[in-house]
């Protein structure tokens, strides 16, 4: 059968306008858009070819969402540049702008006879050798958008025609949640904010895609190129309404509701689930000085100051609304009344991509009324004979470190002082009993009486 060749020309969107109708939008946090526009130009079966004109279009990821539709081919042509823009208008007469040295501007009229070397005609036959003035261009030598000749192969006639393309450094979005601390509970929220650096949309489907999508290509310009431009116009939205959510791949996928507007500049912040209620629970830390692999060195005789890490963790059981929610990575901004009921800022932390079932666990800061001082209290290098014939020789190191935990608090306290070290190790001697966590870690449960100090002694002893 013969093939029918379709020949338009679609204008999408123009270089400064917004997105029209017919948008959907997937936007990654590192940068990424994923651009779907479906237009009401139908295609016949056969061969069409379709000129589009798409902001920030990369014409190495455009392709057809249709599975019965096949690009053939793309030729991609960028937004005019004044050089480019002035080889159109050669033949034609445009003004240029003159600024006059005593002040104020008139205008000048002259055939454009060539660009490179310039060449510019005057009315009355005359020949300038360099443009007169700013050129003022007429609109139909102007490309203010990325402008694509498009041919596809459709296996049957189709209603619309759908594309779909990769913006890089256009938008990109964060979660935050913000957790309040009420006695044994939190209370949770969490949003989504999303930053436009140079991505116009009117009345799109937004979808926010959390996950680790690695990159192949670099990036075609950078989020903070446009980061000034974007904060001197920043707003924000807020919108409560319920945002939707799927796995797809080793993604997850968040729909906001309704269709949305996006202008560079203006920040937009939704929920990303409802408020929900949940058990909490709080550790204090001392971090253990022993190293994950290598030799066990001596330590200086004074004692060193150490900090108190704080850990809460916020419980997520699976059956559970709250539980059963995929939880992007971002920031946990912790929050607790004081005595006017004044809610505080008490800890913040970054998160990663927490699953369905997975508790909600993050270090907020250091301790301020619980310090802790550590000092290594003996030190022995032992030889070992190698394990056979011809292996380099072996050491056993022993060393003993004593832990003070002080407590200015007017309530009694519990402190973990934890170690953990790769290969052949073991707590030899220890004031406290160690549990064992994981076959590298162990902790010591310190309980610190209220305006006072307890004391931790241990040795170990590691094969290197």
């Amino acid at each position: 059968m013969a093939q029918i060749t379709a020949s338009v020309v679609v204008a999408l969107v123009a270089a400064l306008a917004p997105l029209r109708a017919q948008t959907s939008l997937s936007i990654y946090s590192d940068g990424r858009v994923v651009v779907r526009r479906a237009l009401p130009q139908p295609l016949q079966k056969g061969r069409n070819t379709v000129t589009v004109r798409l902001d920030g279009l990369d014409g190495a990821t455009l392709l057809s969402p249709d599975s019965a539709v096949a690009l053939v081919s793309a030729v991609v042509r960028s937004p005019s540049t004044p050089e480019a823009a002035l080889a159109a208008a050669t033949g034609q007469s445009i003004a240029f702008v003159r600024t006059r040295e005593t002040g104020g501007a008139d205008t000048v009229r002259a055939t454009v006879v060539r660009v490179d070397p310039p060449q510019f005609r005057l009315p009355d036959g005359r020949f300038l050798m360099s443009a007169p003035g700013e050129p003022l261009f007429p609109p139909e030598v102007v490309r203010t958008a990325s402008e694509a000749t498009v041919t596809l192969d459709a296996a049957r006639a189709r209603p619309r025609t759908e594309l779909a393309y990769v913006r890089d450094g256009a938008a990109q979005w964060q979660a935050a949640y913000q957790v309040v601390l009420m006695g044994a509970a939190c209370q949770v929220s969490g949003t989504a904010t999303i930053t436009s650096a140079s991505l116009h949309a009117d009345s799109a489907e937004v979808q926010l895609v959390a996950g680790s999508i690695a990159r192949a290509r670099a990036p075609a310009r950078p989020l903070a190129a446009y980061a000034g431009r974007a904060m001197q116009l920043q707003e924000v939205g807020v919108s409560a309404a319920a945002t939707s959510e799927e796995a797809v791949g080793e993604t997850h996928v968040y729909e906001l509701p309704g269709r949305r507007s996006l202008e560079p500049g203006v920040s937009l912040t939704v929920a990303l689930f409802p408020e929900a209620i949940s058990p909490y629970t709080q550790e204090l830390v001392v971090p253990g000085v022993l190293p994950w692999r290598g030799i066990l060195g001596q330590s200086p005789s004074d004692p060193n100051r150490v900090p108190v890490q704080v850990w809460y963790t916020i419980k997520r059981p699976r059956g559970t609304p709250f539980g059963e929610r995929p939880l992007p990575g971002g920031t946990v901004q912790l929050f607790q009344a004081d005595s006017a009921g004044r809610l505080q800022l008490v800890g913040e932390a970054r998160s990663d991509h927490t699953a369905p079932g997975r508790d909600l666990r993050v270090q907020s800061g250091d301790a301020f009324d619980v310090t802790a001082e550590r000092v290594q209290t003996d030190y022995n290098q032992e030889p070992l004979a190698p394990p056979k014939r011809g292996m380099a020789p072996r050491q056993r190191i022993t060393a003993a470190y004593k832990v003070t935990i002080t407590n200015a608090k007017t309530q009694p306290v519990s402190v973990d002082v934890r170690e953990a070290r790769f290969g052949v190790w073991q707590v030899t001697e220890s004031s406290i009993p160690p549990e064992k966590l994981s076959a590298t870690e162990v902790r010591f449960r310190v309980s610190v009486p209220a305006g006072g100090d307890a004391t931790l002694t241990y040795t170990v002893q590691a094969e290197s």
